[in-house]
This record gives C-alpha cells, sequence and structure tokens, in this order.
C-alpha cells in the first residue's frame, strides 16, 4: 500500500453559476485583467489552489476527464459572428497552467491527466508517488450542457485540492491505494469530488485490482 496525508483541502462547488458570474466572484484571486481569458474551470481551479499556496518545490496533478471544451463550445456558438475573445479563450492552456501563468508562480512539477474510468487512480497513484515533499492532487470539470448531450460534457462544474505529505503529524486524513478490489473498478472524477466535498470515507475499486482508500480524521 502506498500513502500520503492530507494537511489542507480546498473545494469550488458552484452550482449552476454561468462563467461570468464565476469570474465575478473569483476576479480579486488573480492580476487585473487576468480572468478575462481564462475559463470557468481555469478559474475554479484557481479557487482551490490559491488556500494552498502553491510552492516551487511541490509537484502539481491535475485530472480532469473532460477539461475546457465548454470554451470551444463557445467560440462556436458565436458563429455566424465569431467572438475573437472566445476564439482566445478556445486555445487557452489548462485550467491549472492558466493559474500558474497569471500568478506567475513556478512549480516543481506538474503532471496534467486527462480520462474517465480511471482517471482519479491514475491521478492519485501520481501524486502518491511524486517526489518532493508535498504534493497537490487537484482536478475538476465545467459543466457543458450541449456536449453533455453527446457524453463529452459534465453535468456539474467543480474543482477540489488535496496537499498530501508523507507526514502524519496535523493531518486532516489519508489518501492510499492498495492491491486488490474488483477487476473492473472504476471511480468517476465527480464521485471523488462528492466524497471530498463531504470529507466522506471512501473505499472504492478505482481500477482494476487497485482500491482507493479516502480517510478523515
Amino acid at each position: 500500500m502506498i500513502e500520503r496525508f492530507i494537511h489542507a483541502v480546498a473545494v469550488e462547488d458552484p452550482g449552476p453559476e454561468e462563467p461570468a458570474q464565476t469570474r465575478d466572484r473569483l476576479r480579486d484571486l488573480f492580476p487585473p485583467g487576468a480572468t478575462r481569458r481564462m475559463t470557468q474551470l481555469g478559474l475554479v481551479i484557481g479557487g482551490v489552489l490559491h488556500p494552498l499556496d502553491p510552492r516551487e518545490t511541490d509537484a502539481i496533478v491535475y485530472a480532469s476527464t473532460h477539461a475546457e471544451t465548454r470554451a470551444l463550445e463557445a467560440y462556436l456558438a458565436s458563429f455566424p459572428n465569431a467572438s475573437p475573445m472566445l476564439f482566445q479563450t478556445s486555445i487557452h492552456p489548462s485550467a491549472v497552467q492558466q493559474v500558474l501563468i497569471a500568478w506567475e508562480r513556478p512549480v516543481g512539477q506538474f503532471f496534467p491527466l486527462a480520462g474517465r474510468l480511471q482517471i482519479v487512480a491514475h491521478a492519485v497513484q501520481t501524486a502518491l508517488l511524486a517526489s518532493g515533499s508535498r504534493s497537490i492532487l487537484c482536478g475538476g470539470e465545467e459543466r457543458k450542457p450541449v456536449l453533455l448531450g453527446q457524453g463529452a460534457g459534465s453535468a456539474i462544474t467543480f474543482a477540489f485540492a488535496l496537499a498530501l505529505t508523507p507526514d502524519p503529524a496535523g493531518a486532516l486524513g489519508a489518501l492510499a491505494l492498495a492491491g486488490g478490489g474488483a477487476p473492473d473498478g472504476r471511480l468517476l472524477l465527480c464521485d471523488f469530488f462528492a466524497a471530498v466535498r463531504d470529507r466522506r470515507p471512501l473505499r472504492q475499486a478505482a481500477a482494476p485490482g487497485l482500491e482507493l482508500i479516502l480517510s478523515w480524521t
């Protein structure tokens, strides 16, 4: 079993909030003008990374199933009068990169991951095995009404971040992976987010032969 201890947690659960509302609510977290070209997912990822204060020695693991495809959806919807601003947003870097660029913040390592059924297991494994004294496991989605019907979008907007270290002193909980579990194990990112948001213990096969264990003190 590999395990790290949770020393900070942050979540963003904005419900049906539209990108413009998210931009107004989180504007003060970023330099003036930076939010104009950020996606909603970039904004909420910034909302959860801000209290964790990423350091130059940290490893950041970022997980998303659908990423920021809503930005492309919005740009296409602007035709026949294509919006230059929406075009710039549609060719954005990833959510974490948007945040780090806006903050001009270097980090030690960055692991962007995308996937569906085993994305949580892959992201957690990467965070647990990352070198250095602290890793930040973060992830999220943004609501995509049109793409949802084709199975290519999320029904909700959310973000989470966990600061993980090998030190059990003062920990809020622990995150571990152990061998075993169902051969068809899977864990969706939205279900992992719900457990983190609610501080709910979780023990579930997150990938074939791999069990995820989330506990809280």
